[in-house]
C-alpha cells in the first residue's frame, strides 16, 4: 500500500513549487501585483530563492505564495503540503501536537498552520441549494459552552438560577443535500429569526426541506416548496423518505472529532472548523473524491485567503 506522503513533492522544495504552481497557475503564471502574465520570467541565480518570478510590467518580484494562506511564512512549502494533506484525509481531524511531531515545527507553527489551512478550506461559495429537487435537511446542535453566556430574559440580564438545556451552549446549525454537500453555520442565538434567515439566503424557493418537529422550523413551509417534519419525541425517526439522518450522522462525526482529537476550541475559531468538516464531508470518497483529490482541491482554495495569527489567536 502507497503511503499518502511518498509523493516527490512532499519531500522535495523545488517538486513542490512545481506541484502548486500547476494548481494555482494551470495557463501559466500571473503576477499577484498587478494581474500581468504576458512579461512575465523566472528568476535564476544561486541567491535567487527557489519559485521567484519577476513581473516586467510592474517590475515586482513574486512566487506562487503571494496572495494564499502560505503568504508570509517560512516554513518551506513540501511541510504544508503535507500538513493539508494529514488534515484532508484525517476523517475526524489531526490535533496541533500530532502535526507538530509530524512536521518537525514548533507547535505554534503547527497550530497557525492548521488554522490557515481550514480557512483555504471554507468554502466561499454562495449558490443556493435545493435545485435539485433532493431533500434538504437542516437540524441545530449544540457543541461547547460559550465563553460570554448569554443573559437570561427571564431574569433582567442574570444568569439563570438553573442551567436550562442549551441556554448557554454554542448553537450550530447545517443544511444537508441528501447524497451531496454539507454547509454549517456557528449562531449566536439558534432561533426561529435566525433559521429563517439561513433558509432565505442559502435555499431555493423550490426546494424540498426535512426538519424534526422543533418550533424553530415554523416558518420554514413559507420560504420552500415543501416542508415535512418527523416528530422525535414520538419516536418517529423515519417516514417514507422524510428524515434528518443525514444531518446528525454529520453531527456525529465533527463532535467525535471536536471531543475525541481537537478536545478544546475558542468559540472565535468555531467557524473555521466547522468549514474543516464541511469540506471533508463535500470532498468524500462517496461522491468520488479520493485522498489525493481531497489535498489537490484543499490547495486550489489557498488563493485570495490570508489569516493572521492576530487574527486568529485574538492576541
Amino acid at each position: 500500500m502507497t503511503s499518502v506522503l511518498s509523493a516527490k513533492h512532499f519531500h522535495d522544495e523545488q517538486a513542490a513549487y512545481k506541484w502548486v504552481e500547476a494548481r494555482i497557475w494551470p495557463d501559466g503564471p500571473i503576477c499577484p501585483h498587478c494581474g500581468g502574465v504576458d512579461r512575465i520570467g523566472k528568476l535564476k541565480g544561486k541567491s535567487t530563492r527557489i519559485g521567484t518570478y519577476k513581473c516586467y510590467q510592474c517590475r515586482k518580484p513574486f512566487t506562487v505564495k503571494v496572495g494564499t494562506v502560505f503568504e508570509s511564512s517560512h516554513i518551506p512549502i513540501h511541510k504544508w503540503l503535507q500538513a493539508i494533506a494529514l488534515m484532508s484525509s484525517s476523517k475526524k481531524g489531526i490535533s496541533t501536537n500530532q502535526l507538530w511531531r509530524i512536521l518537525g515545527v514548533s507547535l505554534k507553527a503547527a497550530w497557525f498552520m492548521s488554522h490557515r489551512i481550514r480557512e483555504a478550506m471554507r468554502d466561499g461559495s454562495l449558490t443556493p441549494m435545493g435545485g435539485s429537487g433532493v431533500p434538504i435537511e437542516i437540524d441545530e446542535t449544540y457543541f461547547g459552552r460559550m465563553e460570554t453566556p448569554r443573559p437570561s430574559p427571564q431574569r433582567r440580564g442574570r444568569p439563570p438560577l438553573k442551567r436550562k438545556r442549551d441556554w448557554d451552549k454554542r448553537a450550530i446549525v447545517s443544511l444537508v443535500e441528501r447524497g451531496g454537500s454539507v454547509r454549517s453555520f456557528h449562531v449566536e442565538n439558534a432561533d426561529k429569526a435566525t433559521i429563517n434567515q439561513i433558509i432565505a439566503g442559502n435555499l431555493l424557493r423550490e426546494a424540498r426541506v426535512h426538519t424534526d418537529e422543533s418550533r424553530l422550523y415554523g416558518d420554514v413551509a413559507a420560504q420552500v416548496a415543501s416542508h415535512e417534519t418527523v416528530k422525535h419525541t414520538a419516536g418517529e425517526y423515519v417516514r417514507g423518505d422524510v428524515h434528518t439522518n443525514s444531518v446528525e450522522n454529520f453531527f456525529s462525526v465533527f463532535k467525535r472529532g471536536m471531543k475525541g482529537v481537537y478536545q478544546h476550541c475558542a468559540e472565535k475559531n468555531l467557524h473555521r472548523y466547522l468549514a474543516e468538516f464541511d469540506f471533508r464531508y463535500n470532498s468524500r470518497t462517496a461522491l468520488g473524491v479520493n485522498d489525493e483529490m481531497r489535498t489537490e482541491r484543499a490547495v486550489k482554495g489557498i488563493v485570495g485567503k490570508r489569516l493572521t495569527y492576530r487574527t486568529a489567536s485574538g492576541r
